[in-house]
């Protein structure tokens, strides 16, 4: 029985222009309404989330930064995981080959020393945005992420580099096709959604979750009901081929899923009716 549902925000929730649909709006209502608790498990950071979701009464618990931060309903830290700050010098001080910005990231907010109004697009809801500041300037401890923003061929070159300096000190991957990441050892989604079921008093065969990216997998993986956006990148699906695919969040699927499973749950789901 689930009694949890998490959500993967950009790609999955939220439509390309970065908006919440009325219809997954009554969506999510409705499994609240089923008494299904309601977690937002996204890579973005929590003060933009805060501004996000600000007047939308949805009582959810939060999932930030890819699991470095775990939040009550009330806005409480209830876990929390930084990157080792010899890993975060190390990245903030050396020269990559490689022609990706740099994004760091902690409890402050967003920093970067590269100028890109871009990246701002998928913030303008909630107003979040970079702080222009010198990498060597960043203290090291107290990261809780780095990011790498570039295009995919770009990033899968970096990320050779990465590999052997950061393997088994740290945590890499993709949460989306131009965007990898750096994240505390053992840091990720699942994790972090195992630690708050644990909070709950739940286990993660009593939860349900949708995502789109790499940053996803272990959440998806690992919990009782795992679903798949039809816009996923293609790695996602082959790394979880067993679980089922739905529609494109353009089209607002994790409603349509969600309808058809509260109204429908013994009839087996289309992505199509």
């Amino acid at each position: 029985m689930v009694k949890l549902a998490a959500f993967d925000m950009d790609g999955t929730l939220l439509m390309p222009d970065h908006r919440l649909g009325e219809q997954t709006l009554r969506a999510l209502r409705r499994l609240a309404e089923h008494d299904i608790i309601l977690a937002f498990a996204t890579g973005r950071h929590a003060l933009d989330m805060r501004h996000l979701l600000e007047g939308l009464d949805l009582n959810a618990f939060l999932i930030s930064g890819n699991g470095t931060r775990v939040y009550s309903r009330s806005a409480e830290v209830l876990h929390q995981r930084d990157l080792d700050p010899e890993i975060a010098e190390y990245l903030l001080h050396s020269r990559w080959d490689t022609r990706a910005s740099m994004h760091v990231f902690n409890d402050g907010g967003w920093y970067t020393d590269s100028a890109d109004p871009e990246l701002l697009n998928a913030h303008l809801l909630s107003g979040f945005r970079y702080q222009l500041r010198p990498m060597k300037q960043i203290p090291a401890h107290e990261v809780t992420k780095i990011s790498f923003c570039a295009s995919h061929e770009e990033l899968v070159h970096l990320r050779i580099q990465l590999n052997p300096v950061l393997k088994g000190r740290a945590h890499i991957c993709f949460s989306a096709t131009d965007c990898l990441e750096v994240l505390p050892l053992g840091c990720n989604k699942g994790a972090a959604l195992k630690t708050l079921g644990a909070h709950l008093e739940l286990t993660l065969n009593e939860c349900m979750a949708f995502g789109d990216a790499m940053n996803d997998s272990e959440m998806l993986g690992t919990v009782g009901k795992g679903v798949i956006m039809g816009n996923a990148m293609p790695q996602l699906r082959a790394a979880l081929p067993h679980l089922p695919v739905i529609g494109h969040c353009r089209d607002q699927a994790v409603a349509h899923f969600l309808t058809h499973w509260l109204d429908s749950p013994d009839l087996p789901y289309s992505p199509e009716k």
